[in-house]
């Protein structure tokens, strides 16, 4: 039987919540990472799809973003989707810009055969996915640091959602991985 694709947030926050600074900026998680980068190499091989909001899209242009993601080992095989309200062409091929509704194109993407799906951000996007029930999973690396403010992980919104803990793990440089499943 095939396993079911998951929607995975996979993100690192300030101890106080926000993924970037109000302008984006995320210079405060340049640090030293331990051996294994937090886990981050056995993640990226259990995906093969990216989901990013425009804003995340852009700032990640903005900084270089495709250099990086080549030299990260991410390749032609990796299928990158960006959400935008305006219809916009993509300059990197295994990029494509999505505009219709996200349960719609969740439901969609799932049925392909693949591997899980990485959900990068920012927080607009998560809040709208999370919303419509297409969240499986939130693999969050706290950074023991506070910023004061910023674009926190979710947009604000009324809501009460439920989280299973499946595991946590501490690193000798205070970074806490919270391992969770939506219920």
């Amino acid at each position: 039987m095939k396993k079911p694709r998951k929607i995975i947030v996979y993100v690192a926050t300030s101890a106080d919540g926000y993924i970037a600074r109000p302008d984006g900026d995320v210079a405060w998680l340049d640090r030293p990472r331990p051996k294994g980068s937090y886990g981050m190499p056995a993640f990226f091989k259990s995906i093969d799809t990216i989901l990013w909001g425009y804003k995340t899209y852009a700032k990640g242009t903005e900084m270089g973003m495709e250099k990086g993601m080549k030299a990260a080992g991410f390749g032609p095989e990796i299928k990158n989707y960006v959400f935008s309200r305006h219809p916009r062409e993509a300059t990197v091929p295994t990029f494509e810009f999505v505009n219709e509704p996200v349960k719609t194109f969740a439901q969609r993407l799932r049925a392909q055969p693949g591997k899980d799906i990485w959900m990068m951000g920012g927080g607009e996007i998560i809040a709208s996915f999370l919303d419509q029930g297409e969240i499986d999973e939130f693999s969050i690396r706290v950074i023991p640091i506070l910023i004061g403010e910023g674009i926190p992980l979710i947009q604000p919104r009324h809501r009460s959602i439920t989280l299973k803990l499946l595991s946590s793990k501490a690193f000798p440089d205070g970074v806490v991985h919270l391992h969770y499943r939506t219920t």
